[in-house]
Protein backbone atom coordinates (compact mmCIF):
# COMPACT_ATOMS: atom_id res chain seq x y z
CA UNK A 1 0.00 0.00 0.00
CA UNK A 2 1.32 3.42 -0.92
CA UNK A 3 1.89 5.98 1.81
CA UNK A 4 0.91 9.64 1.59
CA UNK A 5 4.58 10.56 1.05
CA UNK A 6 4.79 8.16 -1.92
CA UNK A 7 1.69 9.71 -3.49
CA UNK A 8 2.96 13.28 -2.93
CA UNK A 9 6.30 12.47 -4.59
CA UNK A 10 4.61 10.98 -7.64
CA UNK A 11 1.82 13.57 -8.06
CA UNK A 12 2.91 17.17 -7.54
CA UNK A 13 -0.62 18.67 -7.31
CA UNK A 14 -1.65 16.52 -4.32
CA UNK A 15 -2.06 18.06 -0.87
CA UNK A 16 -1.84 16.16 2.41
CA UNK A 17 -3.46 17.33 5.65
CA UNK A 18 -3.35 15.55 8.98
CA UNK A 19 -5.57 15.50 12.05
CA UNK A 20 -8.45 17.43 10.44
CA UNK A 21 -11.79 17.42 12.31
CA UNK A 22 -14.84 16.32 10.30
CA UNK A 23 -17.88 18.57 10.98
CA UNK A 24 -20.27 16.88 8.54
CA UNK A 25 -20.32 13.59 6.64
CA UNK A 26 -23.04 12.79 4.08
CA UNK A 27 -23.31 9.71 1.84
CA UNK A 28 -25.54 9.29 -1.18
CA UNK A 29 -25.95 6.48 -3.65
CA UNK A 30 -24.99 7.07 -7.28
CA UNK A 31 -25.47 3.89 -9.31
CA UNK A 32 -23.04 1.26 -7.99
CA UNK A 33 -21.10 3.84 -5.93
CA UNK A 34 -21.61 5.80 -2.72
CA UNK A 35 -20.52 9.45 -2.94
CA UNK A 36 -19.17 10.69 0.39
CA UNK A 37 -18.99 14.41 1.11
CA UNK A 38 -17.10 15.76 4.12
CA UNK A 39 -16.95 19.22 5.57
CA UNK A 40 -13.80 19.91 7.56
CA UNK A 41 -13.61 22.35 10.47
CA UNK A 42 -12.52 25.87 9.36
CA UNK A 43 -12.58 24.93 5.64
CA UNK A 44 -15.34 26.24 3.33
CA UNK A 45 -14.83 23.73 0.51
CA UNK A 46 -16.32 20.19 0.58
CA UNK A 47 -14.14 17.09 0.32
CA UNK A 48 -15.55 14.26 -1.84
CA UNK A 49 -14.68 10.61 -2.41
CA UNK A 50 -16.37 7.50 -3.81
CA UNK A 51 -16.67 4.00 -2.34
CA UNK A 52 -18.36 0.80 -3.47
CA UNK A 53 -19.84 0.24 0.02
CA UNK A 54 -21.34 2.45 2.72
CA UNK A 55 -18.63 4.02 4.88
CA UNK A 56 -18.82 4.41 8.64
CA UNK A 57 -19.79 7.89 9.78
CA UNK A 58 -16.82 10.21 10.19
CA UNK A 59 -18.66 13.10 11.88
CA UNK A 60 -16.59 14.28 14.86
CA UNK A 61 -13.58 12.15 13.86
CA UNK A 62 -10.08 13.39 13.11
CA UNK A 63 -8.80 12.27 9.70
CA UNK A 64 -5.71 12.44 7.52
CA UNK A 65 -6.55 13.40 3.93
CA UNK A 66 -4.65 13.32 0.65
CA UNK A 67 -6.51 15.29 -2.02
CA UNK A 68 -6.37 17.73 -4.92
CA UNK A 69 -8.61 20.68 -5.93
CA UNK A 70 -11.22 20.03 -8.60
CA UNK A 71 -14.36 21.63 -10.08
CA UNK A 72 -17.77 20.45 -11.22
CA UNK A 73 -20.54 22.36 -12.96
CA UNK A 74 -23.91 22.37 -11.21
CA UNK A 75 -26.81 24.31 -12.79
CA UNK A 76 -24.35 26.33 -14.87
CA UNK A 77 -22.13 27.28 -11.91
CA UNK A 78 -18.58 26.02 -11.31
CA UNK A 79 -18.36 24.54 -7.82
CA UNK A 80 -14.94 23.94 -6.28
CA UNK A 81 -14.36 20.83 -4.18
CA UNK A 82 -11.46 18.71 -3.00
CA UNK A 83 -11.19 15.25 -4.57
CA UNK A 84 -9.95 12.84 -1.89
CA UNK A 85 -7.62 10.08 -3.07
CA UNK A 86 -6.72 8.76 0.38
CA UNK A 87 -8.43 9.07 3.76
CA UNK A 88 -7.49 7.57 7.08
CA UNK A 89 -8.91 8.07 10.57
CA UNK A 90 -6.21 9.64 12.81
Amino acid sequence: MKTAKDLLKKHKNLIHSEYQKVCSHVQREDGDWFINTLMIENVDVPFKFKRKTVYKTLKGQRVNLTYYPDKETVAGFDIEFMKVVRIKVS
